[in-house]
């Protein structure tokens, strides 16, 4: 029984180092080209869930817009995913830097909107204080 299992290990084992496990692909797509199509399919797809009206109003799924703004097809797309994917480092590597570009690009939506809510905030205020100096003249022009 010991030897089953050493031998499945070692089987196992032989498997997993085989260097080229899916092969590179015809129409290969480079690498920060592909953290660009993975970027904007994941803000594609995030406004697909949250606002579907714009995507409709195009008639456009999120990846058939990004097969034509990169010129590339379904398949392309899929076997180029798949080999980046074989290569859970690269992968990694991949999605750490897509990650990093959402964070920093979630982080400036809302700096922008702390702006306009302040911006909102003060542009209230001054109609307040309009309207207060209006009150006064009235009351003032009454006497």
């Amino acid at each position: 029984m010991n030897k089953i299992i050493l031998g499945f290990v070692l089987l196992s084992w032989m498997i997993s180092c085989n260097e080229a496990v899916v092969e590179k692909p015809e129409n290969y797509i480079e690498e920060s080209v592909m953290v660009d199509i993975l970027y904007d399919l994941s803000l594609l797809e995030a406004i697909q869930y949250q606002a579907t009206k714009p995507l409709e109003k195009y008639k456009l799924t999120p990846s058939q817009y990004i097969y034509q703004k990169y010129k590339i097809d379904s398949l392309q797309f899929a076997q180029n995913n798949r080999y980046y994917a074989a290569d859970y480092k690269v992968y990694k590597k991949m999605n750490e830097q897509i990650n990093a570009r959402l964070d920093k690009y979630k982080a400036e939506i809302e700096e922008s909107i702390k702006k306009e809510k302040k911006k909102a905030l003060l542009i209230a205020k001054s109609k307040s204080k309009h309207k207060k100096k209006a009150t006064t003249l009235s009351k003032i022009k009454k006497k």
